[in-house]
């Protein structure tokens, strides 16, 4: 049975919706644009969220990348700009989608054992130059696509960078990929606002590690760079400060919470997902910061686990805490400073973990093999 699924986009549409209200005339006709055009393509573009089935012959696990250039038209992947071995081409949209795509990957295969976005081996594809006028980025279940901000406006009047400056807005957007293939989290309510939590966990740790960054050094921002200079903000989400990243007169305040106390209810943008991703976002942030070290190591680890092999369509915040604490006990041992840390971050946002009974030895080595089996393999 195919499974559709929504757009996914980086841009949250409170904000496109702030811009239509408060700015400018052009600014408001460029909002507008890309509200419309991104709500065709949710039309169009049906994706099937199941795993291929795993191929016959056994073949080395190898990169593969390849980014396309729309020419600002809508008509995808457009013309090739670049393959897997080719030199940069001196397009900064071209060379920094196809570069972000190679982080992302060896992100996930380097260190998690994974094998692309399906673990099977899926090409990496990218367009960019998407369209004019379009502020956002999105995976539409096959490949990226980024648009080039508003690069059209006068210098006065420009609110985004090209969405592919960020190399977090990259990871982000291909790990809603790997949730695709793997938890299959619904785009509706807690489920759908972990979706967007896992794509910003993910997408944080690409730049991080893209950069050398240990957990204290990282600024933990979504989008840093993708703002111009006329815009009060720092990026588009904070994971250590949800609610600080913009306070702009055309944007809006940043209205993300960072504790259950202030869970937004919305019928809007699917239950406010790019809202309350903010809770799941800032306990990730603690249990990381509290466990130190590069956060892509072990805090990484543990949500990767649960992303692969614990979470579930449905899972709630209450529920992904759960799961997510008992991997870090499998991996780290129970009582470990591992578990206490993510026992803390949960707690951090007003969720206090269920402890599970301890599980037994033949259970622990089962998780802690799945855990490594990729990383095992690709030696």
């Amino acid at each position: 049975m195919t499974t559709i699924h929504p757009l996914h986009c980086i841009m949250p549409p409170h904000m496109l919706e702030q811009i239509a209200e408060n700015g400018t005339p052009r600014q408001r006709q460029w909002a507008l644009h890309t509200l419309a055009t991104t709500e065709q393509f949710r039309g169009q573009r049906h994706i099937a969220g199941q795993v291929r089935a795993i191929a016959a012959a056994v073949r080395a696990i190898q990169r593969e990348r390849i980014t396309y250039d729309a020419e600002n038209g809508t008509a995808l992947p457009g013309r090739v700009a670049r393959n897997e071995n080719d030199p940069p081409t001196g397009d900064p949209a071209v060379d920094e989608a196809h570069d972000g795509a190679g982080a992302t990957w060896d992100l996930y295969q380097q260190v998690y054992g994974r094998d692309s976005i399906d673990g099977q081996g899926m090409r990496l594809e990218s367009t960019v130059h998407f369209d004019r006028g379009y502020d956002n980025a999105f995976w539409d279940g096959k490949q990226m696509v980024y648009g080039d901000g508003d690069e059209d406006l006068p210098e006065s009047e420009r609110l985004f960078n090209r969405f592919t400056a960020a190399i977090d807005i990259i990871g982000h957007e291909l790990t809603h990929g790997v949730t695709q293939y793997e938890a299959r989290l619904v785009y509706w309510d807690q489920p759908g606002a972990l979706n967007e939590s896992l794509s910003d966990v993910f997408g944080s740790l690409v730049k991080q590690r893209a950069l050398g960054q240990s957990a204290t050094e990282a600024d933990w921002l979504i989008g840093q760079g993708l703002f111009t200079a006329n815009v009060n903000g720092q990026g588009i989400r904070s994971m250590a400060a949800p609610g600080t990243a913009y306070d702009d007169p055309v944007l809006g305040t940043d209205p993300q919470p960072a504790h259950m106390r202030d869970y937004v209810h919305t019928n809007s943008d699917y239950g406010g997902v790019h809202i309350n991703s903010g809770i799941p976002n800032h306990a990730f942030y603690l249990a990381a910061l509290e466990m130190g070290g590069n956060a892509w190591e072990k805090a990484g680890q543990v949500w990767y686990v649960a992303l692969r092999d614990r979470l579930e369509a449905r899972s709630n915040f209450q529920e992904s805490a759960n799961l997510i604490y008992q991997v870090v006990g499998d991996l780290y041992g129970y009582g470990s400073l591992e578990q206490q840390a993510v026992q803390h971050g949960w707690a951090g946002v007003g969720i206090d973990v269920t402890v599970p009974e301890k599980p037994g030895c033949w259970e622990r080595l089962r998780t802690i093999w799945t855990a490594q089996r990729g990383a095992t393999d690709a030696h």
